[in-house]
């Protein structure tokens, strides 16, 4: 079974079709990062047509200053999404710097969401590394899935040191420090993604599409000097790891995780 972590099948576009029949014959169990309240509507409609996707709510750093004078326009969606994300920071740019206090205010509002109703956080970090790290100590979030992290080793360090999942992406087969974060990272922590279909647009300039999942194990067998299938099995026993005890969770798809649980 693959998982893929992070994705946005939402910006599928006319690849949508290809992206649900790839996801089907593979078996790529695939959750569907929202950016905004749009983007999360079209995510529940796609999840209703496969039952390998799981829809999930967030506000993207980029789109927070739209968002950050009407959270409390936001409260229902955030109570009924079985995870919540896309959330978190995006210091890369200083061209954006007047972005920052919005994207700050939307992500702790967030954080104090899942603090409070005890849900899975997937995270943006990019260039914010640090602060992430402060504000997930300071709302005891105890269960965050770290989207893609490229940041220093000293920081990834004390974020594994909170509990936190890491996806690795398709990045790893082109950066040497990517590659360096999946082989140092602890094997119960490692998770895999695609971002798709944005991921490989990001990297080689081409649409991503679902079965890029198989070629990001690949590397990571590689980098971790072990077997595709010991990637396979780690990440689906990570993932049943951090998702087994949560009833919303359960009840979105009870019979697939549940034969996840027993095959572990």
């Amino acid at each position: 079974m693959f998982i893929d972590a992070h994705a946005h099948l939402d910006r599928s576009e006319d690849k949508l079709e290809s992206a649900l029949e790839q996801i089907n014959q593979n078996r790529i169990l695939t959750m569907s990062n929202s950016m905004d309240l749009p983007s999360y509507k079209q995510n529940l409609e796609i999840g209703k047509r496969c039952d390998l996707v799981l829809p999930t709510f967030g506000i993207h750093p980029w789109n927070a200053p739209e968002y950050a004078d009407q959270l409390e326009n936001l409260e229902d969606t955030v109570e009924k999404t079985p995870i919540i994300g896309e959330i978190g920071l995006d210091y890369h740019s200083a061209e954006y710097a007047f972005q920052f206090p919005a994207q700050r205010k939307v992500f702790e509002f967030f954080l104090e969401a899942a603090k409070e109703q005890n849900k899975i956080v997937n995270l943006h970090t990019r260039g914010a590394e640090k602060e992430v790290l402060v504000l997930l100590k300071e709302y005891e979030i105890q269960r965050a899935i770290i989207h893609w992290y490229s940041g220093p080793l000293d920081i990834l360090d004390k974020l594994v040191d909170t509990g936190a999942y890491f996806t690795i992406g398709v990045e790893v087969l082109d950066s040497e420090h990517i590659k360096t974060i999946g082989q140092v990272l602890p094997a119960e922590r490692l998770l895999t993604e695609t971002d798709n279909p944005g991921g490989q647009m990001w990297v080689k300039g081409i649409l991503g599409m679902p079965s890029m999942i198989e070629d990001v194990i690949q590397a990571l067998a590689q980098v971790r000097n072990t077997t595709e299938q010991v990637i396979i099995q780690t990440v689906e026993a990570n993932f049943v790891r951090l998702i087994q005890d949560d009833p919303r969770l359960s009840e979105i798809n009870a019979k697939f995780f549940k034969k996840m649980v027993n095959n572990t």
